[in-house]
C-alpha cells in the first residue's frame, strides 16, 4: 500500500471554489516517513512478482555448429530495497526514489546439439538498481481521488549470471547470445509498469475516502476540498469543506466559515483542525430537521427527583408562586404535565483557548394533559441557556458532552395569568439537568465521523481547544 492515506488527502485536486474551509488537515514529515515505509513495502511485494519470459532459440557456435537452447522457470527469490526516499516537491506532490536495490532470480537452462542434450540451473543477480516516480493525482467521476505514476525511470546498474551443471563450453554459448544484456533490458522494462501497477492499486483504497459521510438519519458531513493542497518540503496542508447537511438536501446555512489556521506542530503524523463553523453547521442542520425539539413528560424524570411534572408541582418551591399554583391547580386539578422544548434558532458555538461553550435560544411550552390525552396550553417561557462542552476523540469520531452553566428565563405568553418566572426557575433547571442534558449527552457521545480512509486507526491522539477551532494531533496506523 503506497502512502494511500497521504494521497487520499492530497487527491481531490480539480477545485475552483475559494470559500474558507471548515476543516484543515496537515500531514507532517513524521507522517510522510510512515508513508515511505508503506510505499517501500508495497513496491517490494510487487517486485517479487516479476516474471521474466522464457527465452529460447538457436545460435551457431564455432567448431560445434548450431545449438538449440532454452531458459525457463525463472522465479524471483529475493528483492532488496535498502535505500528509499519519499520527497515532497513544493507545488507538485510526492516523488518516490529508490537506489541500490538488488534482486536474485533462479532459472533452468537446457541445450541440444545433434543427439547431445544437457541441462542445469542458473542464478541471475541484479545490483545497483535505481528507479523513481512522481505521482499524478486527479479526481474520478464520483469526486473521489485517482492516482497514477508518471515520469518513471529505472536503471539496472549491473547484472551477473552463474551456471550450474553442463560443460564449460556452455559459458561461451550463453555469452554469445548476450544473456545478461537481454535480461538487463527485460528487467528495466518490467520495473516501471510494476511500480505503476502498485500505485494504481491505491485507487481501490482511495475509493473508501468518506468524502460524504453519513452521521445519522438526519445529517451527513461533506469533506470535499475547497482548495488545492499546499505542498511544502515538510508538509502537505489541505482545506476541506467540513460542513453538515440534511441528508439528501444540501442547504447552505445563513453563515460562513471564518478564516483560521493551524499553529505549527511536528510531534504527530497528522493534525486535524475543526472550526466552530463545522459544529454550528451541525446545529443548524439538526434544528432545521426538527431533531432539537424535545417533549418531556414525568416518566422521563428520575424517580429520586422531588420534582414531578404535574399541576401541583409548579409554584410549590417558592412562596411567590402561590398565585400560579392556585391558578393551575384550581383549573386543572391533579393533572400531569408536558413540557415541549423547541429551539428558536440554531445554537451558537464558541471556541476559546481551553474552553468550548454553546449558547442556545429556546421556547419551553407547558401543557396540562387532560384525562382524554388532550393537551391544554398553560404558558410559554423563553429560555436562553449556556453550556460548557467537553470534546473528545472516540475511535474515528469526534464526540462531546455538555454541562449547564447558566440559564435566563422570561415569560412569553400565559394562559394562567402573569407570574414571575423566577418562581419556577428551579423546576426548569432541574428538568434541564435531569432530562435535557442527559439526552443531549447520549446523542453527543455517538459523535460524528472524522475524515478517514479504509481501516485507518488513530493512535497517540490529543485534542486542544483553541481560538475558533479544535485541533486534533494524532498518529495513524492501518490495520489492513
Amino acid at each position: 500500500m503506497f502512502l494511500c492515506w497521504c494521497l487520499s488527502l492530497v487527491a481531490l485536486i480539480p477545485l475552483t471554489t475559494s470559500i474558507n474551509p471548515g476543516v484543515k488537515v496537515k500531514l507532517t514529515a513524521k507522517g510522510i516517513e510512515y508513508g515511505r515505509k508503506l510505499a517501500v513495502a508495497s513496491i517490494l511485494q510487487k517486485l517479487k512478482t516479476i516474471k521474466l519470459d522464457d527465452m529460447s532459440g538457436k545460435v551457431r557456435v564455432s567448431r560445434i555448429g548450431k545449438v538449440r537452447y532454452s531458459l525457463r522457470n525463472m522465479k524471483m527469490v529475493e528483492v532488496g530495497l535498502p535505500t528509499a526516499a519519499l520527497d515532497l516537491v513544493p507545488g507538485t506532490g510526492p516523488k518516490l526514489s529508490i537506489v541500490n536495490a538488488n534482486f536474485r532470480l533462479n532459472g533452468n537452462w537446457r541445450v541440444k546439439y545433434l543427439f547431445i542434450k544437457d541441462s542445469g540451473s542458473f542464478k541471475l543477480n541484479g545490483d545497483d538498481i535505481s528507479f523513481s516516480t512522481s505521482l499524478s493525482i486527479k479526481s474520478d467521476p464520483t469526486g473521489r481521488p485517482a492516482v497514477r505514476s508518471i515520469d518513471c525511470g529505472a536503471n539496472v546498474g549491473k547484472m551477473s549470471v552463474r551456471f550450474r551443471g553442463g560443460a564449460s563450453w556452455l559459458y561461451n554459448l550463453f555469452k554469445k547470445i548476450k544473456l545478461v544484456v537481454r535480461y538487463e533490458k527485460a528487467m528495466q522494462n518490467k520495473i516501471c509498469p510494476l511500480v505503476a501497477n502498485a500505485v494504481s492499486d491505491l485507487n481501490n483504497n482511495l475509493k473508501t475516502l468518506n468524502v460524504l459521510a453519513k452521521v445519522d438519519k438526519f445529517a451527513e458531513i461533506e469533506y470535499s476540498m475547497v482548495a488545492s493542497p499546499a505542498v511544502s518540503k515538510t508538509s502537505i496542508d489541505l482545506s476541506l469543506k467540513g460542513e453538515f447537511y440534511n441528508t439528501g438536501k444540501h442547504q447552505e446555512p445563513p453563515f460562513s466559515p471564518a478564516v483560521f489556521s493551524l499553529p505549527p506542530q511536528i510531534n504527530n503524523m497528522l493534525y486535524i483542525g475543526v472550526s466552530s463553523f463545522t459544529i454550528e453547521s451541525a446545529a443548524f442542520v439538526y434544528n432545521t430537521a426538527g431533531a432539537l425539539r424535545l417533549s418531556i413528560t414525568d416518566d422521563m424524570i428520575p424517580t429520586i427527583s422531588p420534582i414531578r411534572l404535574n399541576t401541583r408541582t409548579f409554584g410549590a418551591f417558592h412562596p411567590a408562586a402561590i398565585y400560579l399554583l392556585f391558578q393551575i391547580d384550581q383549573r386543572f386539578p391533579g393533572l400531569m404535565m408536558k413540557l415541549v422544548v423547541k429551539m428558536a434558532k440554531a445554537p451558537v458555538i464558541t471556541f476559546e483557548p481551553n474552553k468550548a461553550t454553546v449558547q442556545s435560544f429556546a421556547s419551553v411550552t407547558a401543557y396540562a394533559i387532560q384525562p382524554n390525552a388532550t393537551l391544554t396550553p398553560l404558558f410559554v417561557l423563553n429560555l436562553v441557556s449556556s453550556v460548557s462542552a467537553r470534546v473528545s476523540v472516540s475511535g474515528m469520531r469526534l464526540a462531546g458532552a455538555v454541562t449547564l452553566n447558566k440559564m435566563d428565563l422570561t415569560l412569553g405568553t400565559s394562559d394562567v395569568g402573569d407570574f414571575q418566572v423566577s418562581t419556577i426557575s428551579n423546576i426548569i433547571r432541574a428538568v434541564l439537568n435531569f432530562v435535557v442534558i442527559p439526552i443531549m449527552n447520549v446523542r453527543l457521545a455517538k459523535g460524528y465521523p472524522l475524515p478517514t480512509l479504509g481501516k485507518m486507526k488513530l493512535v497517540n491522539t490529543r485534542l486542544l481547544v483553541l481560538k475558533d477551532h479544535l485541533m486534533i494531533g494524532t498518529d495513524v496506523q492501518f490495520t489492513g
